[in-house]
């Protein structure tokens, strides 16, 4: 039975234009007890596939957080699934304010330790004595209390480009981090003060709620469904946004707009800019804010260093990331000394700049372009079953058409990229042979490492 995606993202990209149907970018997430989350996501994928959902989905035994785009005409039948759980009856969903019907190309459901990481390990904590939730209106009325602090608990990238006026934005990484410093800054506080918080959608200030009731903070309070439904509500009820700039969200977008407040600047030449991208150099990918201008001189790339590698051979690059270990030293999240404009931390709430009218264009040019560099036709082969490091070899499965020598073939995976090779030798079962059929395994000598997600495909236009 099929419990993974059998389409690359530009496959998928060309159906949902072909299909010509909205779709609804959404976000939900449910703390809840799980005894089998391996199950339970296999049941989650078979059920959302034939939906066409599409999304990045984490579980875990403490509950559910998912960022998704589902067609509107499948909205009933896809809360039926949500539905058929307990724990999910009447689960609220967090409709996107900007649409896009390419903000997921992939349904991806993991199963991890937790579905939000906070290094805590105290059995005592329960995530459920959660504070007292505010609506828009309710939160609005309490930033104006002089006895109140706000929290950003979302990370420095993400309150760059918009945050609430008056809120302390740690200059963090992870949610992990922020835990402790708050705690640490507002010990003198526990008490005398409302410790109001906010994130993108609820699900971090749910916890960190929960987490500060645990440490005896007395009037705790959070933003109920996040900057997300806030930005709804300020909307259909004609509020005050006290929230100013873009709201970062973790889709093909990066971000979505509140107000036409621009708060932030392009890090490479302080011009006002709230446009995430991340670095064209696969061996960088430095997420980071670049403006038009920027982005057409360097490329998409972070820095002239990055801009002459991506015009090096495909064996090259791979010789320049060799030995250099993945996670934060290669991707990291906007921290580098590259970036000359850069902000994190103590954030004014001063706007540099106001949006551009036409701003509704360039995301759908945006989304265009999406759709523009959908540039081969391509059809699954099978999988990466291991990497032989020393020899630089990689072992396949051949699980849905042969292959051939002269095949030009596609290598495809989060972190190799998209690695284009024409089959000139292949050893199948062992034996050197020029064709290698369904059922078959098949190595071949590469100039890059892969990895076990990878999928292999074969190039037919």
């Amino acid at each position: 039975m099929q419990l993974y995606n059998t389409l690359s993202a530009e496959e998928r990209a060309e159906l949902i234009d072909q299909a010509g149907k909205q779709r609804l970018t959404l976000s939900f997430y449910a703390y809840a007890k799980i005894e089998d989350p391996k199950q339970f996501r296999d049941n989650l994928f078979i059920e959302w596939n034939k939906l066409d959902a599409l999304g990045r989905i984490y579980v875990a035994k403490e509950g559910i957080n998912a960022q998704m785009s589902v067609p509107a005409e499948n909205m009933e039948a896809f809360r039926d699934t949500l539905e058929a759980y307990d724990f999910m009856k009447g689960i609220r969903l967090n409709v996107a304010v900007e649409q896009d019907d390419h903000s997921f190309l992939k349904l991806t459901i993991k199963v991890r330790d937790k579905i939000v990481a906070d290094g805590l390990n105290d059995e005592t904590f329960d995530v459920t004595q959660i504070g007292v939730h505010l609506n828009a209106k309710e939160f609005n009325q309490i930033l104006d209390d002089p006895n109140t602090i706000v929290v950003d608990f979302r990370n420095h990238y993400e309150s760059e480009i918009g945050h609430f006026m008056g809120a302390i934005t740690p200059d963090v990484e992870t949610f992990r981090e922020s835990l402790p410093i708050i705690n640490e800054q507002l010990q003198n506080h526990k008490e005398d003060k409302n410790l109001v918080m906010y994130c993108t959608g609820g699900i971090r200030c749910e916890k960190a709620s929960a987490y500060f009731k645990h440490q005896g903070f007395k009037n705790v309070y959070q933003l109920e469904g996040g900057i997300i439904n806030y930005a709804k509500q300020i909307q259909e009820e004609g509020l005050d946004s006290k929230f100013i700039g873009k709201n970062f969200v973790f889709d093909h977008r990066l971000g979505e707009r509140i107000t036409d407040d621009i708060v932030s600047q392009c890090h490479q030449c302080g011009k006002p800019c709230d446009n995430h991208t991340n670095c064209e150099n696969e061996g960088c990918h430095l997420l980071f804010i670049q403006c038009d201008e920027c982005k057409t001189a360097l490329e998409n790339c972070c820095s002239t260093e990055c801009k002459k590698i991506i015009h090096m051979s495909l064996a090259d690059q791979v010789k320049l990331r060799r030995g250099v270990k993945n996670g934060n030293k290669i991707f990291r999240k906007g921290k580098s000394d590259k970036l000359l404009f850069k902000h994190s931390g103590k954030l004014s709430d001063k706007p540099l700049a106001i949006a551009d009218t036409n701003e509704s264009e360039l995301a759908k040019q945006k989304a265009k372009n999406i759709r523009q560099k959908i540039k081969i036709k391509k059809i699954l082969l099978g999988k990466a079953e291991h990497y032989y490091v020393k020899v630089g070899i990689g072992l396949f499965s051949i699980e849905n058409q042969e292959v051939t020598i002269g095949d030009k073939i596609l290598i495809s995976g989060p972190t190799t990229g998209n690695q284009e090779i024409v089959v000139e030798k292949m050893f199948v079962n062992g034996s050197e042979n020029t064709i290698a059929k369904v059922g078959d395994k098949v190595t071949l000598s590469l100039p890059f490492r892969i990895r076990l997600s990878d999928k292999l495909f074969k190039i037919i236009a």
